[in-house]
C-alpha cells in the first residue's frame, strides 16, 4: 500500500473525529488514530460479513467468544510465546469499558489505582469518576519510574506506555510484579499498543511474568487502525476477577458487534504483511520527528507507539502550537503532565508530517528564546 499518497487536501474530507473537528487551516495530530488506509484483510472480512449474514452470531451466549478467544491465544503465541488460556478471555467493546468493569468488581471507592504518570487521560477520568484515587507513578523525561511505598489494591500498567512511548524492560516489569506481589494488588495490563512496538525494543506481556495477578486488556485497534469498529478482549489470568465476573449477569457490560469480532479476527490472523508495512513506515515517521524537531523541544524517541511525548518548553504549550503553528496537539495537563508537553500523533503521511514539523519549526524559531 502507499502509505505517503494522503495529501492535507484529501486528509480534510475525512469525516472521523481527527480530521471533522479542525479548523481548516489546522492540521490535526492529536486523537490516536492512524492516517493511514484499512487493511485489505480487515476490509475483505467485514465486506464479507455484511454480504453473507449480519444475523445473531453463533457465539452470543458463550462467554469467552471462541473465535474471538482463539485468534486472541493464537497471536499471543506467534508473536510472544505466551501460552494465553482462550478459556479465560472475555469480550468488551474497548479497553476503556474493560477498566471500568474491572474497577467496578473488584475495587471499592476510596481504593488507590497505582498508574504511571503522565497516563492515557480516559484511564484517568475512569479512575477519579469512579470515585478510586490515583496513586502515581511518575515516569521521568529519561523514561525511569520509581514504585510507590505505599500500596495499592490495582496497578494500572499501561505497556507499551501511553504517551511516553516507553516499552517496559523485562527489569522494570519484574519490578512491577514485585510490588504486586508484596501487597496483593491485581495488575490490569493494557498492551493495546504492543504490537506497534520498534525492531530495538522487545513487548513482554506483564501476564508471562505474574500469571495468577495479571488481567491483560489488548485490541486491534491500534495497530490496525481501526478504533470505530469496537472489539477488545480481556484475558483474566486472575481466578478471582474470574469468579466476580462470573456472578453477574452474562449481558449486563454488553458485548463487541460482529463487524468488530470479523475485523479483529481478520487483523490478527491475515493482517501480518500490512502491519509490516506500517512498521516500517512508523519507524521512519519516529526517526523524522527526533531529526527535525528544534533542539529547544525536549523528546525522548518512542520505543513503541506513533506517538510522541514532547516538552516543548513554553506555558500551555498545546494552546501555543495550535495559535502560532495552526497545529493541533493534545495538552501535557490532560494526562497529568506538564503544560509544557504536548503529544504528537505522526501516524500520517510524509508529506503531512513534514508540514506539522516545519511550522512547529517555525513556530519556535519566532519565539524568543528567553520568552
Amino acid at each position: 500500500m502507499d502509505f505517503d499518497s494522503l495529501t492535507l487536501d484529501a486528509a480534510r474530507t475525512r469525516d472521523g473525529i481527527k480530521w471533522a473537528h479542525a479548523a481548516p487551516d489546522v492540521i490535526p495530530a492529536w486523537v490516536a488514530d492512524m492516517d493511514f488506509p484499512t487493511p485489505d484483510a480487515v476490509v475483505d472480512a467485514v465486506t464479507r460479513r455484511l454480504k453473507t449474514d449480519l444475523g445473531y452470531p453463533a457465539w452470543l451466549d458463550i462467554p469467552n467468544c471462541p473465535p474471538l478467544a482463539e485468534a486472541f491465544a493464537e497471536r499471543m503465541e506467534t508473536r510472544y510465546g505466551w501460552h494465553a488460556d482462550p478459556g479465560h478471555v472475555r469480550p468488551y467493546t474497548d479497553v476503556n469499558q474493560a477498566l471500568q468493569v474491572l474497577l467496578d468488581v473488584m475495587t471499592s471507592p476510596g481504593d488507590a489505582v497505582a498508574t504511571h504518570v503522565p497516563a492515557y487521560d480516559p484511564f484517568l477520568t475512569t479512575i477519579t469518576g469512579m470515585g478510586r484515587r490515583l496513586l502515581p507513578i511518575p515516569v521521568a523525561a529519561d523514561g525511569t519510574f520509581q514504585l510507590p511505598a505505599e500500596p495499592a489494591p490495582v496497578v494500572l500498567l499501561v505497556n507499551p506506555h501511553n504517551p511516553s512511548g516507553r516499552c517496559f524492560t523485562r527489569a522494570e516489569l519484574e519490578a512491577v510484579a514485585g510490588y504486586a506481589e508484596r501487597h496483593g494488588s491485581l495488575v490490569i495490563a493494557d498492551e493495546i499498543h504492543a504490537e506497534l512496538t520498534y525492531a530495538h525494543a522487545r513487548h513482554i506481556p506483564f501476564a508471562t511474568i505474574l500469571p495468577g495477578r495479571t488481567v491483560t486488556l489488548t485490541s486491534a485497534s491500534k495497530a490496525f487502525n481501526m478504533g470505530g469498529l469496537r472489539c477488545a478482549v480481556a484475558h483474566l489470568g486472575s481466578k478471582a476477577v474470574r469468579d466476580a465476573l462470573g456472578g453477574r449477569p452474562p449481558h449486563v457490560y454488553g458485548a463487541p458487534g460482529v463487524l468488530g469480532v470479523e475485523a479483529t479476527i481478520a487483523a490478527w490472523r491475515d493482517g501480518g504483511p500490512w502491519l509490516e508495512e506500517v512498521l516500517t513506515v512508523l519507524d521512519r515517521n519516529r526517526r523524522m520527528v527526533a531529526g527535525r524537531l528544534p533542539s529547544r523541544i525536549g523528546h525522548r524517541t518512542p520505543e513503541a507507539t506513533y506517538l510522541a511525548w514532547l516538552d516543548v518548553g513554553v506555558p500551555d504549550a498545546a494552546g501555543f502550537l495550535l495559535r502560532e503553528a495552526r497545529v493541533k496537539l493534545n495538552p501535557g495537563p490532560m494526562y497529568g503532565g506538564a503544560d509544557t508537553c504536548v503529544r504528537l500523533n505522526f501516524a500520517t503521511s510524509a508529506p503531512i508530517l513534514e508540514e506539522i514539523l516545519t511550522r512547529i519549526g517555525a513556530a519556535m524559531e519566532r519565539r524568543p528564546t528567553a520568552a
